[in-house]
């Protein structure tokens, strides 16, 4: 035996959600076909399609005509952008008499530094050679022979000493051009590169060899042309003319005059009647106070201090 459970009647909330959705299907069927385009007589499907190619073609071409996508940066042009405005600024910041300064100067530096370098080393490797004419056939480690390592060292620290004091003071605009201190120098190049020389030259060695002198009297003309270019090369760099400098002035240091004590010592006076200072003020706090120089500071104490005592 089957029981059967009778179907409840539908409510008005029912029926009305049915009537709604019927409603909105049969608004999307209209739509749909009110989108197609219009059958004519005798169109086939193939014609039909074509119809609606035409009419897509029709609404890209129009889509098409407006040019507001292109006018978007993508990031590849926006990243480019922001590169571009960087290098120029860069480039601005470049052409700035104080960024010029400072190219020079650090170039100069790194010149000077390389200069250096360089004829420590052609003076190093005349070494051998000094030593070889200094020994003089003397046996292997005797005294003769080690204090032959010693005389190319010592000269070389002289050179040095001259070269180095000519290149600071070109640096700084006012190169050195004494007579005898030039005399010295050359005459220090002139020992290492003869000692270099002497014991392969023509007449004087056994087997003469070119090649062999050059290789020897290499650091000895190093030397010559780091010490004969390297003054010219700073001269040059003094001369350069980077336009009007931007950066901050300076004035030179002046002792406290006896009418600024005066106009100081005033100001100092009306802040301790107002209050801002008090009664006997230490230099410190007058130089806080008043953000002048501790001389001055100390010169309107002692005025304040005779005032008080008066």
């Amino acid at each position: 035996m089957s029981v059967t459970t009778p179907t409840p009647e539908p409510t008005p909330e029912d029926v009305s959600r049915g009537l709604a959705a019927l409603e909105h299907l049969l608004a999307e069927e209209a739509a749909r076909r009110a989108s197609r385009p219009p059958v004519m007589p005798g169109e086939t499907r193939r014609v039909r399609q074509l119809r609606a190619e035409v009419a897509e073609a029709h609404a890209l071409a129009d889509l098409q005509d407006d040019d507001t996508p292109l006018l978007l940066d993508t990031p590849k042009v926006r990243k480019r952008r922001k590169a571009a405005h960087e290098a120029a600024r860069l480039h601005a910041l470049a052409q700035d008499p104080t960024m010029r300064a400072w190219q020079a100067a650090r170039m100069r530096r790194l010149l000077i530094t390389a200069a250096l370098v360089s004829l420590t080393l052609a003076l190093a490797w005349s070494t051998a050679g000094v030593q070889a004419f200094a020994a003089d056939d003397a046996p292997a480690w005797s005294p003769a022979w080690v204090f032959a390592w010693l005389v190319e060292p010592f000269l070389s620290l002289a050179l040095l000493v001259i070269v180095g004091a000519r290149a600071y003071t070109a640096t700084r605009g006012q190169p050195i051009t004494a007579p005898a201190l030039i005399r010295i120098e050359w005459l220090f190049l002139a020992l290492t590169v003869g000692m270099n020389a002497w014991p392969y030259l023509p007449l004087v060695a056994e087997h003469f060899s070119f090649s062999r002198l050059v290789l020897h009297i290499l650091g000895a003309i190093v030397a010559v042309a780091i010490v004969t270019a390297l003054p010219i090369i700073l001269a040059a760099f003094t001369g350069l003319d980077h336009g009007p400098l931007t950066g901050p002035t300076y004035r030179a240091n002046t002792g406290p005059g006896r009418t600024d004590i005066t106009a100081l010592t005033a100001h100092a006076q009306r802040l301790i009647d107002d209050g801002a200072l008090p009664a006997a003020p230490s230099a410190n706090r007058i130089q806080r106070t008043l953000r002048c120089g501790m001389d001055s500071a100390r010169a309107v104490r002692d005025a304040l201090t005779e005032g008080e005592t008066r």
